[in-house]
């Protein structure tokens, strides 16, 4: 079985083509391409909480610092880790790129 993008899990509606997308925009975590394949997710689908101006609760978060607790906490992310366990797990930190931590 596939495992859920952030968009599916949270139906929102905001990746290309969704029912939202014209209205509130496309979510730059359904587009972004160098992390795809990251935590066995298409695009940024599963390591939504690394990107910048995301469209999570609602309105566009900021970047990993400014939205750090708010993502941890989410259900998303706690299913991610789960699903991945702690040995393939990527979170990604301030600083770090993409390609280095698909390795």
């Amino acid at each position: 079985m596939a495992k859920l993008n952030c968009w599916e899990f949270k139906k929102c509606g905001r990746e290309p083509g969704g029912a939202k997308s014209k209205e509130m925009g496309i979510c730059p975590a359904s587009t972004e391409a160098s992390c795809s394949g990251m935590n066995a997710g298409k695009n940024a689908g599963r390591i939504c909480w690394a990107l910048a101006g995301t469209f999570c609760g609602g309105k566009v978060q900021g970047d990993f610092a400014q939205k750090s607790v708010s993502c941890m906490s989410c259900d998303f992310f706690k299913m991610v880790k789960q699903e991945e366990g702690a040995d393939k797990f990527i979170l990604l930190k301030p600083g770090q790129k993409y390609a280095a931590a698909a390795k």
